[in-house]
């Protein structure tokens, strides 16, 4: 509608300014140091929603990070969507890594460099401009109400609680979610699903100190190599993961699916030029974006033990640990797929050493119907801004609150995300493009209209 198109060109330098102050507030949810950053930024979240145009607003508390929720109820008749976003980020490390500060937005070449602008303070705030565009038009055809937490990036832990205890406040038709990404501007996709996450420690301890490894090494098992060992046994020679029962419920993809996917434009030398890597790595028998979609993976996330630091010190360590996760697709099950890593771990360690395995947090996968009436809305909107019909794609990431939010809420949920894969999400130098930017803010009002239609 022309009264969107030039209400956004009016305020497109202050919708571009108001989501640089969001992204300069440190909101890290995984380090107790940011408990107050997480409160400023809960804080101007509902400040900004409140000036967007919502008729209430308010920061609700929650056993850990506080909730962010905003509504406005046009008409008790009309659909309501309820959009959900996450305001917490990953932490920035390694710091040394990035060309800029991760907390200080820097533009370059049209990019948005700054630890959160795509994910997810970016995405969710081109919902908070699009509402603003149709309240100030007067277009909102929709009842919106908005749940922005704080815990994403953590799992989630206290939100499951929350939606339970406030389910008539959370009532909606549809969920409307923007933390994923696009294949490109030139080539538009949505996500009709997203993996699920299993997440443990192994803790491996031999000795009970640090020994001198000359005097010592060749007589005491060193936990950094067991533990290596023990994590290299998890994938077979075609990188197939050995873990017992892994893919009992694994949902296998149709050859129609398959083919579907193979559709998606892509470049095996681009993909590699773009990680600076010589060859790509991956389960035997599948495509590269059959991996990373409808297939479980297995990886390590961080590992560490003995001497780090500079120079040397001949120790042989007393322990050795290493953060792992699996992604999930359909019907696999976190609870499940987390006991078996749990007790593959324990069961394979030799005994020169004590294993101490434990959970950290998951999310179940989740899927979104093609014939659904929200996908449809989001197809006809993307093809109303891009000129073409999205092409669906599953998404390798996850979102932990999905499956919750479905069976508490009993609705389904629409991923229309506008970041790319290549945004640097969970890496330094993070980025979002300033044009994918305001083509999302352009593209959800008609996301509004054609749910209302």
């Amino acid at each position: 509608m022309q009264a969107w198109k030039e209400y956004q060109e009016q305020n497109k330098d202050r919708f571009l300014n108001e989501m640089l102050e969001l992204l300069r507030i440190p909101s890290v949810s995984a380090k107790s140091e940011h408990a107050a950053d997480m409160r400023t930024c809960a804080d101007l979240v509902r400040q900004r929603l409140q000036d967007a145009g919502v008729d209430k607003a308010e920061v609700m508390d929650t056993a850990g990070h506080p909730v962010v929720y905003g509504e406005k109820i046009i008409d008790p008749s009309k659909p309501t969507v309820l959009v959900y976003g996450h305001y917490d980020v990953q932490p920035p490390d390694p710091l040394e890594l990035w060309h800029s500060g991760p907390f200080d937005p820097v533009i370059k070449d049209g990019k948005v460099y700054a630890r959160g602008s795509a994910d997810d303070k970016g995405q969710f705030y081109m919902h908070v401009k699009a509402f603003e565009t149709m309240v100030k038009t007067n277009s909102l055809t929709t009842n919106v109400k908005f749940l922005i937490e704080g815990e994403e990036e953590v799992g989630s832990p206290n939100l499951e609680e929350f939606v339970k205890a406030h389910k008539a406040l959370l009532k909606a038709d549809v969920i409307l979610i923007s933390d994923s990404a696009m294949i490109s501007m030139e080539n538009p996709s949505l996500d009709i699903g997203v993996r699920g996450l299993a997440y443990i420690q192994v803790e491996v301890t031999g000795p009970n100190r640090d020994l001198h490894s000359g005097t010592y090494g060749g007589a005491v098992a060193n936990p950094a190599t067991i533990l290596a060992k023990m994590i290299a046994s998890c994938h077979d020679e075609n990188n197939h993961i050995t873990i017992p029962g892994f893919y009992d419920d694994v949902v296998v993809a149709t050859p129609e699916e398959r083919a579907l996917m193979a559709k998606a434009p892509y470049d095996e030398k681009e993909y590699e030029d773009d990680l600076g890597v010589q060859e790509l790595w991956g389960e035997k028998g599948y495509t590269t974006n059959e991996r990373t979609g409808i297939r479980p993976t297995l990886e390590v996330n961080g590992i560490w033990g003995g001497y780090i630091q500079e120079g040397a010190k001949t120790v042989l360590p007393s322990k050795a640990s290493a953060k792992i996760s699996a992604r999930l697709v359909p019907n696999q099950s976190s609870e499940k797929i987390t006991e078996k890593l749990l007790n593959y771990f324990r069961s394979i360690a030799p005994k020169s050493v004590t294993v101490n395995a434990f959970n950290l947090h998951g999310g179940e996968p989740y899927m979104t119907p093609i014939d659904s009436k929200g996908y449809q809305a989001a197809a006809k909107a993307i093809k109303e801004t891009f000129g073409k019909e999205p092409i669906p794609v599953r998404g390798g990431g996850s979102i932990p609150i999905c499956t919750i939010l479905e069976k508490e809420l009993g609705v389904k949920i629409v991923f229309m995300g506008f970041g790319l894969d290549s945004d640097n999400l969970h890496s330094p130098n993070e980025k979002f493009h300033i044009e994918n930017y305001y083509k999302g803010i352009e593209t959800i009002p008609y996301f509004h209209k054609y749910f209302a239609e």
